[in-house]
């Protein structure tokens, strides 16, 4: 079985609302890619990453360039034992992990179909039902934050990202934290969420006005050693997300006390292969695990859920149904939340089939 061919869609996200963060950063319309390899044997594996501004050192509309660039290489691989096939790839193209992610993946989805398997069973085998979800919530005015997060409570969400930042306002910040607090009562998890955009004495100020209640934090500055100053500074368990992105920034923020649960994202770590190395390394480290991606529809969030379903429970904190949160959906299969979770898609591979009719016409196709 080798691959025979390439095609690439760009699809338009739209946010069900628009998400204000740290800043000026917005997510409100933007392009997802979605990529599928076929086979001469006609297997199809899918793929998506959506890369939003000013998150990953990437950019949308470089995707095509650089599946492109990597297309001789990929046709004519055998997609199964994906190791050696991405290792090829990144001996042959340094960097760009968010178009290796999407092709990565895409191999994950014809191994497990290949074999007929969920790619559960191939990442490492079943280890729950279903995953507890986290519920995101924009940085706007604090009484409105409340009220979503009392609006996610009552669907059975226990888990809360609130945004941080968007005004530059610390005390404005420490607000949104105690009134999502109050909004959602004692137990549920709450952490607010700067997306490096605070200051150490921003978010010092901010986490010591809080530092009375049951919260958490989430990479309030751009580099490891800052969150770290602030979770010494405030005692507040920290969660890394933008700094974490290799094993070796995983053991750093470990060395500096900072790991107290991190973000795994696809599109960061360049893809599940690489993915299921950082969460071998982070279960040795002892830190939980939000499970996910970036931004995107149907594909990627499958993706993130067989990840998630075959990570040790006590090392999961949580997962994100990031479909939910944009339209269209890309794949009218699609798993969706029920009280508060999820659980992965069922048949071989990704398990979910998109749509052709809501893809379009492809920007890129190579065979």
């Amino acid at each position: 079985m080798k691959i025979k061919s390439i095609a690439l869609w760009s699809v338009d996200l739209t946010s069900h609302e628009t998400y204000y963060m740290a800043e000026g950063k917005t997510c409100d319309t933007v392009k997802s890619h979605v990529l599928c390899l076929e086979t001469d044997t006609g297997l199809k594996g899918w793929g998506e990453v959506c890369p939003i501004p000013h998150y990953l050192p990437a950019f949308a509309d470089g995707l095509p360039s650089a599946v492109a660039e990597m297309a001789p290489e990929i046709i004519g691989m055998t997609p199964l034992g994906v190791d050696a096939p991405m290792r090829k790839l990144d001996a042959f193209l340094q960097g760009h992990l968010h178009a290796k992610s999407i092709v990565d993946m895409a191999f994950w989805d014809l191994f497990g179909k290949a074999v007929n398997q969920p790619l559960y069973t191939l990442l490492g085998g079943r280890t729950q039902a279903d995953m507890p979800l986290y519920h995101s919530i924009t940085c706007i005015a604090p009484e409105d934050m409340a009220r979503i997060a009392k609006d996610a409570h009552a669907t059975g969400i226990r888990q809360f990202q609130v945004k941080l930042g968007a005004d530059k306002n610390w005390e404005a910040d420490a607000e949104r934290l105690i009134k999502v607090r109050e909004a959602v009562g004692d137990g549920p998890l709450v952490y607010g969420d700067w997306n490096c955009g605070a200051s150490k004495l921003q978010a010092t100020r901010t986490g010591r006005a809080v530092a009375h209640l049951d919260v958490m934090l989430e990479q309030p500055c751009k580099t490891l050693e800052d969150c770290a100053a602030v979770r010494q500074a405030t005692g507040l368990p920290m969660k890394i997300d933008e700094g974490a992105f290799d094993q070796a920034t995983l053991i750093q923020a470990a060395q500096l006390g900072c790991l107290d649960a991190v973000a795994l994202k696809l599109s960061k770590f360049g893809g599940l292969s690489a993915m299921a190395r950082a969460r071998d390394l982070t279960v040795h480290l002892g830190a939980e695990i939000c499970a996910e991606c970036t931004w995107g529809s149907d594909i990627v969030t499958a993706a993130a859920l067989h990840f998630a379903a075959s990570t040790p429970p006590a090392n999961l904190l949580n997962t994100c149904d990031l479909s939910s949160y944009v339209g269209p959906r890309v794949a009218p299969d699609g798993p969706v939340r029920k009280n508060g979770r999820i659980a992965p898609p069922e048949g071989s591979g990704l398990g979910v089939t998109p749509d052709l009719s809501v893809l379009g016409t492809p920007v890129l196709e190579i065979s």
